[in-house]
């Protein structure tokens, strides 16, 4: 097609076989999108298109893409805040026009098997981050070994006799991301060998780390998990995400001592007016629900 699209925060430019974003990086600009940059995405990676109101005068273009195309979607399951998510171009209601000429066009050159998972990553994992920090501690990914090297000051005990520890990427099945923007957020690496069943907590376990306020947030530990989910898929065998792999059950119980840990970090971080009293308050109720 070769036109080019401007909607909030982005540019769609439209080409005979593929679409490439590129993403603003103004200070309104969710971070995810400054940290993506651009992504061209084929139109093999493409399932559906969609134009739909959104708000205040606004339309949206959603071009969604299918199961297993696109790793950084694959790792956040669903759990993207519209507003964050990449395949979304918000419109002046007055594009309405333009944008649904570009949706049927689009829908014109889906593939035959848009409706079907694809077998190969059709997008490729964002450069970056390389690590982290979590609450507990350092994540770190150099293409082919996970790191995890613990704080003092957030690790649970269990932690701390494991060790640090390192994986890698050939002995593991695939990742779980859960948003730091949940309670209880945390990225867990899944062994292709090891107990079957329910892993327990993240904060007890050596294969995950776990986020907090202000730690891990959505814009570095999402394209990090992407990064090692598009590694697994290039040594052997596609990547198994959690739903794939076991039911979502609640976790047990926590560790007393662990939750008082937390309850005090919260009292640091609302000393230092970065929480208010009611989102203290609030945090507190959550964890002390947990014993």
């Amino acid at each position: 097609m070769g036109d080019v699209l401007a909607g909030s925060h982005a540019v769609w430019e439209f080409d005979s076989d593929s679409v490439l974003i590129r993403f603003e990086r103004g200070l309104r600009t969710p971070k995810l999108f400054q940290v993506l940059g651009e992504r061209r995405v084929p139109l093999e990676a493409l399932a559906a298109v969609t134009l739909t109101p959104g708000r205040r005068g606004s339309v949206v273009l959603h071009a969604i893409p299918r199961s297993g195309a696109d790793p950084l979607m694959d790792a956040a399951a669903g759990q993207l805040k519209e507003g964050a998510d990449p395949y979304r171009l918000v419109l002046p209601a007055e594009r309405e026009t333009l944008a649904e000429y570009y949706a049927d066009e689009l829908r014109a050159q889906l593939p035959r098997d848009a409706a079907l998972p694809a077998t190969d990553y059709l997008v490729p994992a964002p450069e970056g981050p390389t690590h982290f920090k979590a609450y507990d501690g350092k994540a770190s990914f150099d293409g082919k070994t996970v790191s995890f090297r613990w704080f003092w000051t957030g690790a649970s005990t269990a932690k701390w006799k494991a060790g640090d520890q390192s994986f890698p990427v050939a002995a593991l099945n695939g990742v779980e991301w859960r948003s730091p923007e949940m309670f209880d957020g945390y990225l867990r690496l899944l062994p292709r060998e090891g107990t079957p069943g329910q892993p327990g907590p993240a904060d007890h376990d050596p294969a995950a780390v776990v986020f907090g306020l202000g730690y891990g947030p959505v814009h570095e530990s999402l394209p990090f998990a992407a990064s090692v989910l598009a590694a697994l898929r290039g040594v052997g065998g596609p990547p198994r995400a959690l739903d794939e792999l076991r039911p979502l059950v609640p976790e047990p119980r926590r560790d007393p001592a662990d939750i008082a840990e937390r309850i005090r970090h919260l009292g640091e971080l609302h000393r230092s007016g970065l929480l208010t009293d009611e989102e203290f308050t609030s945090k507190k109720t959550e964890l002390l629900a947990e014993l």
